[in-house]
C-alpha cells in the first residue's frame, strides 16, 4: 500500500514524499482511514511504529477539509502531550506534515513566558500541542476555550498515567464539545487507560496492530551479569570497546545518573545527562547535542527520555533493570527505529535478579549472556536467592508503613475524650526512670 491510495491531499502528499515516508506502516494503514472517516480512535502500537503520522496526517486533512477563518482565542484541535520534549518533537512533525497547508499550530509547555503564547492564540489557532499543566494555566488565565475543538488527542497515554495526568485529562474532556471526534494513542494499554479511554471515547474503533510491549526483532539483546560496585567500571570499559552512533544509557534515579556521568566524565567519556531536575533550555541544548552526534552518549532517567525520538541511536544501555517490564520493553525501543538495527545491553546485579526474572517472562526469550569481560560475576549469575534493592515495592510499602503516625480512634460518643496512658505503662515507666522516694 502507498500513501496514495489513503485518500490522503495533494499537499499533505507533497510533505510525507518530503519527509522520506514511502509507505504507511500497519498503524498508519488502518488508523488513517478510520479517523478520515469522522470515528473515534483507540491505538495501540509498539514504540517506533509511527503512532504520530497515523493521528496527524489524517488530522491535517480533516481540519484542511473544513478550514474557515480564524476566530479570537478559538482552537480547532488540541493533542496533549505528558512531557515537555514529546511536546517539541511532536510540534515539529506536525508542522513538517502540514507546512504546504495554510493551517495555524501552536506548542505550549511550561518553563517559557507567557506572553508570546497568549499573543497566538488571540488569533486563533488549528492545530494546538500542549502538556496539561501549562494548558490549564492558559484557561484559567482566560486566554484559551475549548468550546469549538473539532479533534482531541491524547498521545502517550500509558505515560500521561504515570505522571498522574489523568484528572487534568478528565477535567479537558468536559470542556470540549460534544460533537468532538476523539483519538486515543498508546504504546501498551494498561486496564487503567482504557477506564480512562472510555470516560470520553464514543464506540472508538480498537486498532492493536503488535502485541502489547511487543519488542522490535531487530533488537539484538545482550546480558551482563555484574556486582554492583563494578558497574561503573563495566559502562567505562564497554565505552572505550563498543563501535557506536550514538549511545542511550538508562539510570533509575536522577542522584544515580549524576554520579555515573561524573565517573565517565572523569574518564573522559563523551557523555551528557538528562533528568528532570534540568532546566527546560538545558534539556533542549543536551538533545540537540545529542541528536547532531556532538555528544554521542546521553545518561538518562525514564521520565526525561521517555520524549527521546531520534534516529540512529545504535545502542541502548540499561545500567540499572527496571523494576517493570513494560519500561524495559519502552526503553530499548529507543534503537531500531523506522525499520532499523540496534543493540540492547543490560547490567544485573544480584539485588536485580528478581527484576530480571519478570523481565525475561514477559520477553518470552533469553538473550545472549557475555562473559568475556573483565567484570564478570559467576556468583551473580547463579545467584538463585531473592535480595531486595531499596526501590523494591515491597521494601517501599514496609517503609512507608514505619512512616505512618498511630493514631487513636475513638468511638463517636468519645470524641472528647482525652487518651490517657493505660496502667501497665505508667507501671513500666516508673520501672524505668523510678522516682525517687521524699524523706522527712
Amino acid at each position: 500500500m502507498k500513501f496514495s491510495e489513503l485518500s490522503l491531499s495533494a499537499p499533505i502528499l507533497q510533505a510525507v514524499e518530503e519527509a522520506g515516508y514511502t509507505q504507511p506502516t500497519p498503524i498508519q494503514a488502518e488508523a488513517i482511514p478510520a479517523i478520515l472517516s469522522g470515528r473515534d480512535v483507540l491505538g495501540c502500537a509498539r514504540t517506533g511504529t509511527g503512532k504520530t503520522a497515523a493521528f496527524a496526517l489524517p488530522l491535517i486533512q480533516r481540519l484542511e477539509d473544513s478550514w474557515t477563518a480564524a476566530r479570537e482565542i478559538r482552537v480547532r484541535s488540541l493533542i496533549l502531550s505528558p512531557t515537555r520534549e514529546l511536546a517539541i518533537q511532536l510540534y515539529k512533525n506536525i508542522n513538517m506534515f502540514a507546512q504546504h497547508t495554510e493551517l495555524a499550530t501552536l506548542l505550549v509547555h511550561g518553563g517559557v513566558g507567557f506572553d508570546n503564547q497568549v499573543d497566538i492564540l488571540r488569533g486563533g489557532i488549528d492545530i494546538l500541542v500542549a502538556t496539561p499543566g501549562r494548558m490549564l494555566d492558559l484557561i484559567a488565565r482566560k486566554s484559551l476555550r475549548l468550546d469549538q475543538v473539532e479533534i482531541f488527542v491524547v498521545d502517550e497515554a500509558d505515560r500521561m498515567l504515570d505522571m498522574g495526568f489523568s484528572p487534568d485529562i478528565r477535567k479537558v474532556a468536559k470542556m470540549l464539545p460534544q460533537s468532538r471526534q476523539a483519538l486515543f494513542f498508546s504504546a501498551t494499554m494498561p486496564q487503567d487507560a482504557l477506564k480512562l479511554a472510555g470516560s470520553f471515547l464514543r464506540k472508538p474503533l480498537h486498532l492493536s496492530v503488535d502485541p502489547v510491549s511487543a519488542v522490535a526483532e531487530n533488537i539484538s539483546k545482550s546480558l551482563y551479569y555484574v556486582e554492583k560496585n563494578d558497574k561503573f567500571a563495566l559502562l567505562e570499559w564497554i565505552l572505550k570497546q563498543l563501535n557506536y552512533d550514538r549511545v542511550l544509557v538508562f539510570c533509575r534515579t536522577r542522584r544515580g545518573a549524576d554520579l555515573l556521568t561524573e565517573r565517565m566524565k572523569k574518564a573522559e567519556l563523551p557523555v551528557a545527562v538528562l533528568h528532570g531536575d534540568k532546566t527546560q533550555l538545558h534539556r533542549q541544548t543536551i538533545l540537540e547535542e545529542f541528536r547532531s552526534g556532538e555528544m554521542p552518549v546521553l545518561i538518562a532517567t525514564d521520565l526525561a527520555a521517555r520524549g527521546i525520538d531520534i534516529e540512529n541511536i545504535s545502542h541502548i544501555i540499561n545500567f540499572d533493570l527496571p523494576n517493570e517490564a513494560e519500561t524495559f520493553v519502552h526503553r530499548i525501543g529507543r534503537t531500531a527505529r523506522a525499520g532499523a538495527s540496534g543493540s540492547a545491553l543490560s547490567f544485573c546485579d544480584p539485588t536485580e535478579k528478581s527484576y530480571l526474572r519478570e523481565i525475561l517472562t514477559h520477553l518470552g526469550e533469553d538473550p545472549e549472556v557475555v562473559t568475556e569481560h573483565p567484570f564478570h560475576s559467576e556468583q551473580t549469575m547463579n545467584y538463585s536467592g531473592r535480595v531486595q534493592s531499596k526501590h523494591a515495592p515491597e521494601r517501599i510499602a514496609i517503609r512507608r508503613s514505619k512512616n505512618k503516625e498511630k493514631t487513636w480512634r475513638l468511638s463517636p460518643g468519645e470524641r472528647t475524650k482525652v487518651h490517657t496512658p493505660s496502667e501497665d505503662t505508667l507501671k513500666k515507666n516508673a520501672r524505668r526512670n523510678p522516682k525517687k522516694k521524699k524523706t522527712d
